[in-house]
């Protein structure tokens, strides 16, 4: 099994693109995940992609940004979205997908316009365990899961913990399914009543991270009995306001959103090497 890591672009955007990628290569990253908004021009995604190329980094795009309440203006936003990537070679897309107003007809359809993308691309298209999408909760998942048999994830459980208000004690059967179809994992740590929790390094807090840590131990489980070339990506993808709570009255950061991401880097290598 290849690890491979990539440094999330979220929260460094006041960086330089040519440093970031310069900065995130030599904190020991693969790659960039990087967040490409419906409007983006295509001149700046090319920068992106040619920056990315000549720091000898892979590139995750992550969609993120369709918003439409409508569905069907929502549908045609989203198709236009995926078919701007059709030009460029990703390492594969990380798609937040759908809304969890929409009916599961509505999700699936949009599944499927990924599925048609991937098809006539060869581009991968995952689909992120989020709130306010498809995939908001474990047990909403679930049903997804079930009833669309290639249907496969970036699993954040920390969103379903935040959800859900628990560590999922008593989701084990959605939690094994979501393992099963994981193809990418952003290391985020949530609690039962956050996304996030403060700083995983902090004792208050193993808890939570120990709880992640035995999910994605399964994942990486798994990806080692694939056998050769089997690749586990993970984006340790700790975030900066509003996930990240600032200091009363002063409104700084309560820790390090870089130093915290490259320790979660460090551990999963230990780990998983």
């Amino acid at each position: 099994m290849e690890l491979k890591f990539f440094c999330p672009r979220w929260g460094s955007e006041n960086t330089e693109l040519a440093e970031f990628f310069k900065q995130a290569r030599q904190q020991g990253y693969d790659g960039v995940e990087y967040a490409i908004a419906g409007d983006l021009p295509v001149s700046a995604i090319d920068d992106i992609f040619d920056t990315a190329a000549r720091e000898d980094m892979l590139l995750i795009v992550q969609h993120y940004d369709t918003s439409e309440a409508d569905y069907h203006k929502h549908y045609d936003a989203y198709n236009n979205w995926l078919w701007k990537m059709k030009g460029y070679k990703p390492f594969m897309i990380n798609s937040q997908t759908g809304k969890d107003f929409f009916s599961f007809e509505e999700n699936s359809a949009l599944i499927g316009a990924a599925r048609g993308f991937t098809g006539d691309t060869g581009i991968k298209v995952y689909h992120e365990t989020h709130r306010n999408k498809f995939s908001f909760a474990a047990h909403i998942t679930k049903d997804y899961l079930q009833r669309i048999t290639d249907l496969q994830i970036t699993l954040d459980a920390s969103h379903w913990v935040c959800v859900a208000e628990s560590l999922l004690e008593n989701q084990q059967d959605a939690m094994q399914l979501a393992i099963e179809r994981t193809a990418h994992i952003h290391a985020r740590v949530g609690y039962e009543e956050g996304p996030q929790v403060p700083d995983p390094r902090a004792a208050e807090w193993q808890y939570a991270l120990n709880m992640h840590l035995s999910w994605w131990d399964k994942v990486a489980e798994r990806k080692r009995l694939e056998g050769p070339g089997a690749i586990l990506s993970i984006t340790p993808e700790f975030g900066p306001f509003p996930y990240m709570v600032p200091l009363p009255f002063t409104g700084q950061p309560i820790a390090d959103q870089w130093a915290v991401n490259a320790y979660m880097m460090q551990i999963l290598r230990e780990r998983y090497n």
